[in-house]
């Protein structure tokens, strides 16, 4: 019997858990460790944090699914991990502590024959000095809570607006490394359209604050896209639709602290400036959680395991940007020293950024971290499930299933209002996630009829459909497999 423990139930290991009990055979234990009691369908916080879904429409309680589905649930979190066990415990394990009731602050050996990795990244808010949820008129949208946190705000901004006063609404990325462009970009227009809703759209000055080179880069190295008859520059159509809607923006904008209502940050030209605001929603740097590794004998073997995030099959090798290759990514997620011990999603240290990294002329690094959220979280989790299930019904180690971002691609599709007559939505594909120079050198290293954008209602049902859709399959309601990552 194969005891398999996922540590994180989000996208990675909600899906990597749901694929190992569909397909194993019941005498083999599923296990998932989280510190979180519930599921959340994260991409729909944005509609939260708008307040027009209620967070209980994108969550639901873990252990009664898994307890239906014979799933075990530990509501705990890794402290650290044990691939060899030790002295007393000959199997290898990760070191949990318990988060609630009687049992909290409990430690706990669980010990694996299997460990999928999937905690995803912390949320380093303190990694920028005064960026705290809910303080300093800044907010976030990265968990349900804070989306309602930054619905509250953002409501009562709009009520001052109503009464005759004017505001200046702040959004983007609140590091010099941070990722999830996507997800900002996606609340300013949400915010922009329940402005107009509201009908104060003409009090309010709105303004996108971002750690990217140039619009649309998304930590991708933006896109030549099809759009339409034409093609185009991802920062042509992000530029055409910020000057739709009258969005302003500050781009290579390292934020460093934020005050009651002020973000102060460095330029590329190595400048120091501030940005006043009444409402700010910043994303945060995302980084790893800081875990230990150690040997049989209690030696501390972290650097064998972990790179900030846990290292897998990628190359990282140190090399200057035009010796970088798709090359350089994983395509199995397996740890290479402990080969029982995967990372999908999130939680894997990638290789490099995926744009062109920058510094301000003061030496400042101002480069967004590649994304790893969404479909490749998804993708990379099923793939690293059937290796584990191929492995177990085969006797031996099998990595069959692979895929890098380098051959795998993504889309996102960012809704802007909501309502099934009213409001939009800016559809983009990307294939591959990271370019392949060598291969599409053309056109800047992706599949042009495969890289496209779109805008429209239609793309906003897609996205009031993939809500559904997504919610469906976490529960595992009937034939939930047949629903793609």
């Amino acid at each position: 019997m194969a005891k398999i423990v996922i540590l994180g139930a989000g996208i990675s290991g909600h899906v990597a858990a749901s694929h190992l009990r569909r397909k194993l055979p019941k005498e083999h234990e599923v296990v998932v460790v989280s510190p979180n009691s519930n599921y959340q369908w994260i991409p729909s916080n944005i509609w939260v944090g708008i307040g027009r879904m209620k967070s209980e429409k994108i969550l639901f309680p873990l252990a009664p699914l898994y307890k239906r589905k014979n799933i075990g649930f530990k509501q705990a979190k890794a402290v650290s991990f044990f691939p060899e066990g030790d002295m007393a415990e000959q199997k290898p394990y990760v070191l949990a502590e318990y988060v609630v009731g009687d049992e909290k602050g409990k430690q706990e050996k669980i010990t694996y024959d299997y460990l999928i990795n999937a905690t995803g990244p912390k949320l380093n808010f303190e990694g920028t000095e005064g960026l705290i949820p809910g303080q300093n008129k800044a907010y976030s949208v990265c968990t349900y809570t804070h989306a309602d946190h930054a619905w509250e705000g953002l409501n009562a901004i709009i009520q001052e607006m109503k009464q005759g006063k004017k505001a200046k609404i702040l959004i983007g990325t609140g590091h010099a490394k941070s990722t999830c462009q996507g997800a900002a970009f996606e609340y300013i227009l949400n915010v922009e359209e329940e402005l107009r809703r509201h009908k104060v759209r003409d009090m309010a000055e709105v303004t996108w604050i971002s750690n990217e080179y140039k619009l649309g880069d998304f930590g991708m190295d933006g896109m030549l896209l099809k759009y339409g008859s034409m093609t185009m520059k991802s920062h042509e159509m992000i530029e055409m639709i910020y000057e739709d809607r009258g969005i302003k923006w500050i781009l290579g904008a390292a934020v460093n602290k934020i005050e009651d209502g002020i973000a102060h940050y460095e330029n590329l030209d190595g400048e120091f400036k501030s940005e006043t605001y009444d409402f700010a929603m910043l994303i945060p740097a995302f980084s790893g959680h800081g875990f230990k590794a150690y040997d049989k004998h209690e030696n501390d073997i972290t650097e064998k395991l972990f790179k900030g995030f846990m290292i897998v099959d990628a190359d990282y090798t140190p090399k200057p940007y035009e010796e970088w290759s798709v090359r350089d990514w994983p395509e199995t997620y397996q740890n290479p020293t402990y080969k029982n011990i995967f990372a999908p999603g999130i939680a894997f240290a990638p290789p490099h950024s995926i744009s062109k990294p920058r510094k301000s002329k003061n030496g400042t690094d101002i480069t967004p971290a590649p994304p790893r959220t969404g479909m490749p979280s998804g993708i990379t989790a099923k793939l690293v499930a059937d290796n584990i299930i191929d492995s177990i019904k085969n006797g031996k180690d099998s990595l069959n299933h692979r895929g890098s971002m380098g051959n795998m691609g993504a889309a996102c599709i960012a809704s802007a209002g909501f309502g099934l007559t009213t409001g939009s939505g800016v559809s983009i594909t990307t294939f591959p996630i990271v370019p392949d120079y060598e291969k599409y050198p053309r056109t800047q290293g992706r599949v042009i009829n495969k890289t496209f954008g779109e805008i429209g209602l239609a793309g906003h049902w897609l996205k009031l459909f993939l809500h559904h859709a997504f919610i469906y399959k976490a529960k595992m309601k009937p034939f939930w497999w047949l629903i793609p990552e």
